[in-house]
């Protein structure tokens, strides 16, 4: 049997030695490209049946009519599972908290002073979830853990869920008013983009550390930013940021950061930014090469398909 070409957007060295790797057995022809998936790169899939992308390619109207026209009758994406980010999101907030980072760079540079290092005791505290899923449920057994009270919000609540793992369900009003810390891990919808703004973070404790490992929409950045300069918001770990595709997962050490927004975030003490590396475990990165490569081999045979969206 002839193999089937496959075309890989937004390849990085280790997602490609992972897809040469396990890809043997699959009867695969894999071209990889550096370049993102958008309107510019998509005239490059001509030829391919599969072509295979990432989180921050473009996937517009545009570009699937490019690659509808191309010849290409498979679009698959390479996703994350769920362990890793809510273990990923706590290791934000206890280097938010206890300045784990700040401490990190002072001793490197033989500072050893511990001023303006004090973190608060997560024991006792209550953490407010925003979306309640698979992640959440997660996140919440290790902030159980930590002895922290749970609340979380989710517009469709599962209740039994809620009294094994010991939290309960309330409004947004009643978790932006009660929570030391505030966790988003709900997806991004109509409903939930920009569910953190000025309007919410008025509602909130003063103080109040915010978690973003969901996506970045979820949050108005200029109003994040002014909350953090009015000290409404005491600290901000985000691990994603909406205008991130041009940014995250890339080297630009060498070059100016030209949006006025991410680099006003860097500039605060107290804010902790990560490239959208909560997903990123071995496990997870094999994981995904797996199922990729899976979904990839059960379309060629005509198998329904996972998680498919039409």
């Amino acid at each position: 049997m002839e193999a089937k070409k496959v075309l890989f957007y937004d390849i990085k060295s280790y997602d490609k030695e992972l897809f040469k790797r396990f890809g043997k057995d699959y009867n695969l022809e894999m071209k990889f490209l550096k370049g993102k998936l958008n309107e510019e790169s998509a005239d490059l899939s001509k030829g391919y049946e599969i072509v295979c992308a990432f989180a921050n390619d473009t996937i517009n109207k545009e570009v699937i009519d490019i690659l509808a026209e191309n010849g290409v009758k498979l679009l698959a994406m390479r996703c994350a599972g769920y362990n890793n980010i809510a273990e990923y999101t706590m290791g934000m907030i206890l280097a938010l908290n206890r300045k784990i980072h700040k401490a990190y760079v002072r001793t490197r540079e033989g500072n050893f002073s511990i001023s303006g290092l004090m973190g608060f005791d997560l024991h006792g505290k209550t953490a407010g979830i925003i979306g309640a899923g698979k992640i959440a449920q997660i996140l919440i057994k290790i902030l159980r853990g930590f002895g922290m009270n749970v609340i979380a919000y989710d517009p469709y609540p599962n209740y039994d869920k809620a009294k094994e793992l010991g939290f309960e369900f309330v409004d947004l009003d009643t978790l932006y008013a009660n929570s030391d810390i505030i966790s988003l891990n709900c997806p991004l919808t109509k409903e939930t983009k920009y569910i953190i703004n000025r309007e919410s973070m008025s509602k909130m404790k003063d103080g109040v550390m915010i978690v973003n490992t969901g996506r970045g929409r979820l949050i108005d950045s200029v109003d994040l930013v002014e909350a953090l300069k009015d000290k409404k918001v005491g600290a901000a770990a985000l691990d994603v940021y909406e205008e991130e595709a041009e940014y995250f997962f890339e080297d630009l050490s060498d070059k100016v950061i030209e949006d006025d927004i991410l680099g006003r975030l860097l500039s605060f003490h107290n804010v902790l930014i990560t490239s959208h590396q909560a997903y990123f475990t071995e496990e997870a990165v094999e994981a995904i090469t797996k199922t990729t490569l899976d979904n990839i081999k059960d379309f060629i045979e005509g198998k329904p398909l996972v998680n498919e969206v039409k």
